[in-house]
């Protein structure tokens, strides 16, 4: 380790966001996460009904290709991929 690594702060881990397992999420909190996903991401596409695509959003959650991170330090949660 080189002097310059050895004084560089380190991040504290409590601060990184972190996969929320989709079973311990209600519906109804799964179906708002969603519906955001879906009008954030049409939102600048001036998309006429962003919330069509939302049986889609949630298929990719039940696959896993969309998965439920959350932000401590934001204390904000979002749908994004898994890796």
């Amino acid at each position: 380790m080189s002097d310059e690594t050895a004084h560089q702060p380190q991040s504290d881990p409590r601060e990184e966001k972190f996969i929320v397992d989709r079973e311990l999420l209600t519906e109804d909190q799964l179906n708002g996460l969603a519906e955001e996903y879906c009008t954030r991401y049409h939102g600048l596409n001036d998309t006429e009904n962003p919330l069509a695509e939302l049986s889609g959003v949630r298929a990719a959650i039940n696959r896993g290709d969309l998965v439920v991170w959350f932000d401590p330090v934001e204390n904000s949660a979002g749908l994004g991929s898994p890796n």
